[in-house]
């Protein structure tokens, strides 16, 4: 295993355990093995490290998805896209909210780190700024109601991603991979007849 995997594997550790307002990188190079020196030859500062951690060491999927989100516009059937997307958010969230939250309880911590995701753009408004992006593109192609907002849609489906993320972790109930897609599933279909949005669907259901 290389430096760089062994130092994100401690952080990945120390920011579960103490969340990222409480985790140092003095505790992170301890955990890893290696003196304070050597975490900043492969990070910038620990807001740095935390961003490799959610990009590296949460769960992938939704990463993979945002990656290869406009590709899929005019392909695959829309609830198709929104259930995986769905999906994968509720296993990113429900694994990260434990470590961000913390922030909140150090608000010159929280100026700081929100700055430097602005900066670098990254930050939690990226998901769904790309998700109302997929969903403009998709309306535009008409396969989804001109009458439908796509930024209400996707701040509704990724709202109720975050607060199954923020309950499960309160909760300490933890929802396993069949019930995480069922939850998706219900959440979008709602979401798509509540809205109208799916009247325009061009692509019909096998």
């Amino acid at each position: 295993m290389s430096t760089r995997d062994r130092i994100l594997d401690a952080a990945a550790q120390v920011m579960r355990s103490h969340g990222l307002a409480k985790a140092t990188t003095k505790e992170i190079a301890k955990a890893a093995g290696f003196s304070e020196a050597a975490l900043y030859k492969h990070f910038r500062d620990k807001t740095d490290m935390f961003l490799a951690v959610l990009e590296e060491r949460m769960p992938s999927g939704l990463a993979t998805l945002m990656a290869g989100l406009q590709k899929r516009v005019g392909e695959d059937p829309v609830e198709d896209v929104l259930v995986e997307f769905a999906h994968a958010a509720i296993a990113f969230y429900g694994q990260t909210f434990p470590i961000a939250a913390s922030l909140f309880s150090d608000p010159h911590l929280l100026t700081a780190h929100r700055d430097v995701v602005h900066d670098r753009g990254k930050g939690p408004r990226h998901v769904g700024d790309l998700l109302t992006a997929y969903l403009e593109a998709e309306q535009r192609g008409g396969r989804i109601s001109a009458e439908a907002d796509p930024r209400a849609a996707a701040d509704l489906l990724l709202g109720a991603c975050l607060q199954h993320g923020f309950l499960s972790n309160f909760d300490q109930r933890y929802d396993d991979e069949p019930t995480r897609r069922k939850l998706a599933e219900t959440w979008v279909r709602t979401l798509l007849e509540g809205s109208g949005a799916s009247r325009a669907r061009v692509e019909p259901r096998p």
